[in-house]
């Protein structure tokens, strides 16, 4: 009997999604997981909270495993032997003068100025994943108020500044020391933190590493660290490009989510032959479409309910709504229980009272958009598109701030608002809430848009075979003829071949 043959080992790693987190990101690796059953997945998310217990989905029989590490915890690459005075006083001096070398070369690379800048960044990442026990050794604060001196056009980088950035930074480096299961792939999704710990995997282990990129530019800064100086933030933002760029270095494939991420992912470094776009999709049986309830006007928003969710400014434009029509109805889907006190305090701030109503994400992604006439598309600036593909397929009228990839996604089948108006936003909810004939027909436009683009099967055929390209054993040695002239090839690789056949089907 030939025994069941092996399948390809892919390690997803996500920044505390799936399948620990319910969210649009998470719903989009679940898709994967649950197509590509051929594969056997290795599930790692890596975070800076704390981990939670069990995970929020159900797991397939093709997942081996489920982790969720806390930066700084002890699940991280260490060295258990046990060693003599010598030996420890010894290694303590290696280690000593390890992370100095190691900081200097990080914040050398972070203030910029020279040629080798990034490559400088990326030598000093690399000394500290090859040996992890440094981080508590490394002296930023020091590195980075030397590195500030030769930089031009920097804020002014107090003592009190370097300690603050240094603490940051050292947490935020604990990433590259989580360890990564054993397998063929690393599949990174998100944002700085689970890249880290690719990067260590990638340079401790030798796996290949595929990242979708699906963030927003990591030039802003967070809401939370509007209290940080300029330097400081100026650190941090530096600090995300870098991990960033080093990223696109060292990806075997790069895929985007959209034109908006391909061309950031260029400006920052990436090789244009390594980008292979691969748009969002939904699963169009889990957003059937369903007819309006009820006559009273309605809007719907998904999204989290976050300081970095686009809750404010949703908030701002639905008092003029209310003020134009009184009676409607503004439904927040999906807020999540970390984030209902924020909600809340919003909402009392702007005096709407139970014009607001708070629904959780509901288990059944179909009833998401129902309750709403009209869906109002205003993401945080870190929000991939799920949510607006998911509007577009539950056969709503979508208005949409232009943030992102907002407009490709949407194009001619919505209405498309300049972003930081509340006044735009308002008028084209209000006159889709009056109209009725015309709403119904974008809604049925922005479903059939998002069926003929936006579909789960060409996502999971699409990774299918970017797995197998980039997780398969490599062929086996040959002796090759050398002729003259060189034989044409018969057949492309897998990965030109799928993008030869979406033109043609396009």
């Amino acid at each position: 009997m030939n025994p069941t043959p092996p399948r390809e080992r892919i390690c997803m790693l996500t920044g505390g999604g799936y399948p620990y987190r319910r969210d649009a990101l998470s719903g989009w690796c679940r898709t994967l997981v649950e197509g590509l059953r051929r594969f056997r997945f290795e599930l790692l998310t890596v975070t800076d909270r704390e981990p939670p217990s069990a995970p929020a989905y159900p797991l397939p029989l093709n997942v081996g495993s489920s982790r969720a590490v806390a930066i700084g915890g002890r699940d991280v690459a260490k060295n258990d032997r046990s060693e003599s005075r010598n030996e420890r006083n010894e290694r303590r001096r290696t280690e000593a003068e390890l992370g100095k070398e190691a900081a200097g070369l990080i914040c050398r690379g972070l203030v910029g100025g020279m040629d080798d800048a990034e490559q400088t960044f990326a030598d000093g990442l690399r000394r500290v994943a090859g040996h992890p026990p440094v981080l508590s050794s490394l002296p930023l604060a020091d590195a980075l108020l030397e590195a500030w001196r030769t930089g031009d056009s920097l804020p002014r980088l107090s003592m009190r500044d370097a300690r603050t950035a240094a603490t940051l930074l050292r947490h935020a480096l604990g990433a590259v020391a989580v360890d990564v299961p054993e397998a063929d792939l690393v599949h990174c999704i998100g944002g700085t933190t689970p890249l880290l710990t690719a990067l260590g995997g990638r340079w401790r282990q030798g796996v290949p590493l595929l990242l979708t990129e699906a963030r927003a530019p990591v030039a802003r800064h967070k809401p939370h660290e509007e209290r940080l100086s300029p330097a400081v933030r100026t650190v941090l933002r530096r600090f995300r490009g870098s991990v960033a760029r080093t990223g696109y270095a060292e990806a075997g494939l790069i895929a985007p989510l959209s034109a908006y991420h391909h061309g950031w992912a260029l400006r920052h470094g990436a090789q244009a032959d390594k980008l292979v776009q691969v748009p969002a999709g939904v699963d169009p049986s889990e957003y059937p479409g369903a007819a309006e309830a009820g006559p009273e006007p309605a809007v719907v928003w998904a999204g989290s309910g976050g300081p970095d969710s686009g809750l404010s400014a949703l908030l701002a434009s639905f008092e003029q709504v209310v003020a134009a029509l009184p009676g409607t109805v503004l439904h927040l889907v999906g807020v999540t229980a970390a984030h209902e006190d924020h909600c809340a305090e919003q909402i009392e701030r702007t005096g709407l009272g139970r014009a607001v109503r708070l629904h959780p994400l509901p288990a059944d992604p179909s009833d998401r958009y129902t309750r709403g006439h009209v869906v109002a598309h205003v993401p945080g600036p870190a929000d991939p598109p799920y949510r607006l593909v998911e509007a577009m397929m539950s056969g709503r009228a979508v208005v949409g701030v232009d943030v992102g990839p907002a407009a490709e996604t949407l194009g001619d089948a919505g209405v498309l608002v300049q972003a930081d108006d509340p006044a735009e936003l308002a008028i084209a909810v209000v006159d889709l809430l009056r109209a009725p004939s015309r709403r119904r027909a974008l809604g049925e436009a922005a479903r059939q848009r998002a069926l003929n683009h936006f579909t789960t099967d060409r996502v999971v055929r699409v990774y299918g075979e970017l797995y197998t390209d980039l997780a398969a054993p490599p062929p086996p040695p040959s002796f090759e003829l050398a002729l003259a002239v060189p034989a044409p090839r018969a057949e492309p690789p897998v990965t030109v071949r799928w993008l030869i056949s979406e033109r043609q089907d396009g």
